[in-house]
């Protein structure tokens, strides 16, 4: 009915099904259809597609109104966009179908890591000559996440105003930055030709909590250098 009604809507692994499959916490995402990537028409034709069932009467109005709330909402906005950028950047062989459902899968797992925390959503920064203008701290080797420390005024990430300090970085142009040593983050970032797209979450007291861990790491091997700079002095 639905294709029947607003033709397309199905043509493409839109983020209606996605939403879906996070809010009911299934894993498999064969059933979606094949690309290209979602758009915010898909959503729109969704929305007007309940708009007209619900003057129909042939449905319950409330679980209609509660579907077009969800469709409408932030959420939902940001799971599209984490999945347009993941289908964009995903270096994957194979068929259209079969880079659909890992572009699915990837984006069912960033959201999944993100529970409890900010949704993820994308930051697009010019790639210029006066760098990207922003910081970065933390990584494998620091048993930590790799984190947005500083955003420098009036740098490119200051003045394109999507990328906050605290915010964690997921990944660089499609490529995961989860669980990853420092310098390959900075490397991809460096790596980058013209732009480059962020998944990020915003997480501000993880980064409180790793910065102070650090701040008490230091402190310590100051101490540590004074006992033994002094103990050099009382042997002189």
């Amino acid at each position: 009915m639905a294709s029947a009604v607003l033709p397309g809507l199905c043509a493409r692994p839109h983020s209606a099904a996605l939403l879906a499959s996070l809010r009911l916490g299934v894993s498999d995402t064969r059933g979606f259809c094949a690309p290209p990537p979602p758009r915010p028409a898909d959503v729109s034709r969704a929305v007007e597609l309940l708009e007209r069932l619900q003057r129909s009467g042939e449905l319950p109005p409330q679980k209609l109104q509660a579907l077009q709330r969800v469709l409408q909402s932030r959420f939902c906005s940001a799971i599209r966009e984490v999945y347009e950028q993941l289908y964009d950047t995903l270096d994957i062989t194979g068929s259209a179908e079969i880079r659909a459902h890992a572009t699915a899968k990837a984006t069912v797992a960033a959201f999944t890591a993100s529970e409890g925390h900010a949704h993820p959503r994308v930051v697009e920064l010019p790639k210029t000559d006066e760098g990207l203008g922003f910081n970065i701290m933390g990584g494998k080797e620091q048993n930590s996440p790799i984190y947005i420390s500083r955003v420098i005024p009036g740098g490119v990430a200051d003045r394109h105003g999507g990328l906050k300090r605290g915010d964690q970085l997921l990944s660089v142009n499609g490529v995961s930055v989860e669980g990853e040593q420092h310098e390959k983050a900075v490397e991809l970032l460096k790596a980058a030709q013209g732009s480059v797209k962020l998944v990020v979450r915003y997480t501000p007291r993880v980064l409180e909590e790793m910065e102070a861990r650090f701040e008490k790491m230091r402190s310590a091997r100051r101490r540590q250098q004074h006992q033994s700079y002094s103990s050099l002095e009382s042997r002189g």
